[in-house]
């Protein structure tokens, strides 16, 4: 997907919040932008829900937010999921079915942050794999070295004075 993603036509869509008419919880989108696929005019959404606890219902969750979602912009949604947590989650589909009918199938992409090796991110230049190394598989011998890495990383992107505190607030967690 992120050979084909424009990545320099994407748009912030405004924090959708939605009321759950049945339970009465009002939930706000996490993430979603709104670009295009290099060298077309298709528009796209990309929705991305970070999860750091696991929800058996997650996966239905899932599904209302990008239903919610096509209803208001009738555009096609690439639906992501970024567990933060140490659980083995491997739901990536929501299904409705009945004895005598099949009604819906919706797959959702995940990315496990836990299975990702953090020595694979270490190069980037990129805030966001900084702050995302914490949570990424590491042993407990390693404890001592990601924190290393983590702060080269830090010093190497030159970020101002706020951006450096917040991702910093991410080494507490390693």
């Amino acid at each position: 997907m992120h050979d084909i993603v424009d990545f320099h036509a994407i748009k912030p869509l405004s924090k959708e919040v939605f009321t759950d008419l049945v339970e009465g919880e009002t939930r706000r989108l996490d993430i979603a932008v709104e670009t295009t696929l290099k060298e077309t005019e298709a528009v796209i959404i990309i929705h991305v829900e970070p999860q750091s606890t696991k929800q058996t219902n997650f996966h239905e969750r899932m599904y209302q937010y990008f239903s919610l979602l096509y209803h208001i912009y009738r555009k096609p949604i690439v639906p992501i999921a970024v567990f933060s947590y140490d659980e083995n989650w491997e739901k990536n589909q929501y299904t409705m079915t009945f004895p005598f009918m099949h009604v819906l199938t919706f797959n959702y992409l995940t990315l496990h942050l836990r299975k990702k090796n953090w020595r694979d991110y270490i190069r980037a230049n990129n805030p966001a794999a900084a702050a995302l190394l914490s949570k990424m598989g590491y042993t407990e011998d390693e404890k001592v070295q990601v924190k290393k890495e983590f702060l080269r990383m830090l010093v190497k992107m030159e970020l101002n004075p706020a951006k450096q505190r917040l991702v910093y607030g991410f080494l507490k967690s390693i």
